[in-house]
């Protein structure tokens, strides 16, 4: 736990703020704001409120949570304009829902001629609370995205257009490493960010509200995290 960790954060999510900038909006001096990032000093209540006020964080996550979740294992947060997709869906609600519903995906593109199948991944919230509380079993969807000659052969597989969209994402170094940690704080972290700088979540059910792309790069695996934005 660090105060003074989690506000340089939150300042730098600021578009950049610098402590210049956070001084003059709460009316301290640049020398307070350091002083409180180094945790050599803490502010007074009126202050702390402030601070959860500009930031849109409550006081515990202020103060007791470490809200770092940016390290190595994460690039830099940045908005996206996703193009149009097209794509063919497969949901599932299992043990183990994310292999189940990308294995179904993956023989789809087997079938299709697809060598090198683009596939995207989110939580399909659906699952009873006895299938979750009892069973351990929650949802997942798959997407493989088709290109415009791709012609999909299953007739119980619809295909679903999406128009172009701004995302948040980021970017996840190794992230099968710690997955229960790394896939999850990414997510916390973009919404952190977009609390911070007044960035709404869209709401829309023509539009995937949040995705995960995986793919490899000289042998080391990568994992794009997205939320779709108003913009």
């Amino acid at each position: 736990m660090s105060f003074g960790k989690n506000l340089q954060m939150l300042r730098k999510m600021r578009n950049r703020m610098t402590q210049e900038d956070l001084a003059e909006q709460i009316g301290v001096s640049r020398q307070t704001i350091s002083k409180w990032e180094l945790d050599s000093a803490y502010p007074e209540m009126e202050k702390a409120l402030e601070l959860c006020r500009l930031f849109s964080c409550t006081m515990d996550e202020l103060i007791r949570e470490d809200m770092t979740a940016c390290g190595e294992a994460y690039s830099d947060i940045r908005i996206e304009q996703v193009k149009a997709l097209r794509y063919i869906r497969y949901a599932v609600i299992s043990i183990e829902p994310e292999e189940d519903a990308k294995h179904h995906v993956r023989r789809w593109a087997m079938q299709m001629g697809i060598d090198h199948p683009m596939i995207i991944g989110w939580d399909f919230p659906v699952a009873s609370q006895e299938q979750i509380n009892v069973y351990h079993m929650h949802g997942y969807a798959a997407a493989l995205l088709l290109e415009d000659e791709h012609v999909c052969i299953d007739p119980n597989a619809e295909i679903i257009r999406q128009d172009a969209q701004r995302y948040i994402a980021i970017t996840i170094k190794r992230p099968f490493e710690a997955p229960f940690r790394l896939i999850p704080n990414a997510y916390k972290t973009l919404m952190t960010y977009m609390r911070a700088n007044g960035i709404a979540h869209k709401e829309d059910v023509s539009v995937i509200p949040c995705f995960e792309k995986e793919y490899r790069i000289d042998g080391i695996d990568y994992m794009d995290v997205y939320i779709a934005i108003d913009a």
